[in-house]
């Protein structure tokens, strides 16, 4: 069956003007939510991860959730700065309690990222993300999230990076159909029960997503498959082309 975490996006958040946001007070450890399929997964991600994240730079995770993903990657890959967010509150003090648990010098205190929102705050993030991380989010939010989450990685991912250089990419996990088809019988009932907690809500389907991953400036996506019926995808930022020379040359032949 997919997993989720259910305390995440169990509602849909107003719009607002989202900012930075280091929990105040400082949260102690009560504070740490726990998903347990994170203790299950994590492995299994860590796996797929160490071949697709780069030996530097800031990784964005979208949609924290309890923080545990964030502590323990932040741990496994300690060349990379891991940037958790969430737009829940009690999320990111969650998130906050996690990282102060865990101590690791590179991993940052969480953003409020809205991925709906027309603009994520990562002015403070000091560089534009190498490579973004959602696990376990579309399905258990609308899909206007999901357009949000790919509109963010097509502005945002290798941002910083030079016409011609590959600009990282955006990593997936979760469950999801393919060809409109549900690929286990878990999968179907799970997606029934997800549209009826919220009609908005759903197992995603892989062509669907492609699709629009492709509008976003995002190249098709490499399928790994994972344990319980997920998918990890990872969706590589074409390369910027840098066109002036091109017309420049055209206009003088």
């Amino acid at each position: 069956m997919g997993e989720k975490h259910l305390d995440r996006h169990s509602d849909d958040q107003p719009q607002r003007a989202p900012a930075p946001s280091a929990p105040d007070p400082k949260p102690g450890p009560e504070a740490r939510r726990h998903a347990p399929a994170t203790a299950r997964n994590r492995d299994p991600i860590a796996a797929v991860l160490r071949d697709l994240l780069p030996q530097s730079g800031t990784v964005l995770e979208l949609a924290s959730g309890t923080g545990e993903h964030a502590a323990y990657f932040a741990s496994r890959f300690p060349g990379l700065v891991w940037q958790p967010s969430d737009p829940d509150p009690q999320l990111r003090r969650s998130i906050e309690a996690h990282r102060l648990a865990v101590s690791c010098a590179n991993l940052r205190a969480p953003l409020d990222i809205d991925v709906t929102a027309p603009e994520w705050p990562l002015t403070g993030m000091g560089a534009a993300p190498a490579v973004m991380v959602c696990i376990n989010m579309i399905h258990i939010a609308p899909w206007a999230a999901a357009e949000g989450l790919f509109a963010g990685a097509g502005r945002h991912l290798g941002a910083n990076a030079g016409a011609g250089a590959a600009g990282g990419g955006l990593f997936l996990y979760g469950p999801f159909k393919r060809d409109g088809v549900h690929t286990a019988p878990s999968n179907e009932a799970f997606d029934r029960s997800l549209r009826a907690q919220d009609p908005a809500w759903g197992v995603r389907d892989l062509g669907a997503v492609s699709a629009m991953a492709m509008g976003a400036g995002l190249a098709p996506p490499e399928v790994f498959e994972m344990p319980a019926n997920n998918l990890a995808l990872w969706f590589a930022k074409a390369p910027e082309t840098d066109t002036t020379d091109a017309e420049g040359r055209g206009d003088a032949a």
